[in-house]
């Protein structure tokens, strides 16, 4: 699942990249932005929820 997540995240990324240089300025580029920032944000929270947390985490110290 995590592995999925990446690779989704880093198409995301890089589709925002590609999107913005190949799409012309205006309504389309956009839309491509937003899907794109959209499925980041979303891979993110993803990823941060999915975390493997370390029970003694706050006993350290």
């Amino acid at each position: 699942m995590k592995t999925l997540l990446w690779l989704l995240l880093a198409a995301a990324v890089l589709g925002n990249v590609i999107g913005n240089f190949a799409v012309a300025d205006g309504p389309l580029q956009i839309v491509v932005s937003s899907l794109c920032g959209v499925v980041v944000i979303g891979c993110g929270v993803a990823l941060y929820l999915l975390r493997e947390r370390d029970p003694d985490a706050f006993d350290k110290g």
